[in-house]
């Protein structure tokens, strides 16, 4: 009965992983001993375990082949000769030449040009190249949008912002023009405000009323030395009561 076949992963028991890395080291170096052997190979095996340690083996000596092995590296066979050069230089050429061409190719192809050649499967590949690149393009408009959006309406709140500033300093400046007009109307109210253009009696200053006789103004209280001068004839139903008084008053003050 036959092994079966080992599924290569790494092993997570470290007892079973450090047997397998033994055995299989000492097969490696075994392999390439024989190598070396049957085939007169110059053989250089460098291994590091997961500890860090190191093996190694060389048909030669290991400075030596690893010299060998940088001198061939920099210093390749194939690039010494001119000929080799120059052939290598029209390879690279050939084809960057035939990229270009595939390059153009395939531009024409997604521009809808030269499609007759195309198989059935050559044309659904570029059907799906097609879809891709329109879902690709139509995400980054829909994104260009959502930020234009997102840029405006940003905007639109500095803006409302703004505009609650000027309302409020507007309803500001217009309460203070309303109570220096309140307090200009108060002091144009007041007793004492005296306009010598007006005729008034609410005035704080007396006014003279010059009448248009002198009888239809009862004449103010007034001291007066001597006698009252009046016709005889009028009687005294005509004399004014206050002019009465005065005299009696008079008289008192005479004796």
């Amino acid at each position: 009965m036959g092994r079966g076949r080992v599924e290569l992963k790494r092993i997570e028991n470290k007892i079973n992983r450090q047997v397998t890395f033994s055995k299989r080291r000492n097969g490696l170096l075994k392999k390439a001993y024989e190598l070396s052997v049957l085939c007169d190979a110059e053989v250089g095996l460098i291994i590091f375990s997961s500890r860090g340690k190191l093996y190694e083996f060389g048909s030669n000596s290991m400075t030596k082949t690893l010299e060998r092995y940088h001198r061939s590296c920099f210093n390749p066979q194939d690039m010494t000769s001119p000929e080799s050069e120059t052939q290598s230089w029209y390879q690279e050429v050939s084809k960057l030449k035939a990229k270009y061409d595939s390059l153009q190719r395939t531009q024409r192809h997604l521009l809808g040009e030269d499609l007759g050649p195309l198989s059935i499967k050559e044309l659904q590949n570029l059907e799906k190249q097609l879809e891709g690149a329109l879902a690709q393009a139509r995400q980054r408009k829909t994104q260009l949008l959502m930020e234009q959006m997102e840029e405006l309406r940003r905007k639109e709140r500095e803006l409302g912002d703004m505009n609650k500033q000027l309302k409020i300093k507007i309803s500001l400046e217009m309460s203070s023009n309303l109570q220096l007009e309140a307090e200009g109307q108060g002091l144009r109210a007041l007793p004492f405000a005296w306009n010598p253009n007006s005729t008034d009696q609410t005035s704080g200053f007396p006014v003279q009323i010059q009448a248009s006789h002198p009888m239809e103004i009862e004449p103010e209280p007034f001291l007066q030395i001597g006698y009252h001068h009046y016709n005889l004839g009028e009687g005294p139903s005509h004399v004014p009561r206050r002019m009465a008084v005065d005299s009696n008053m008079i008289q008192g003050w005479t004796l």
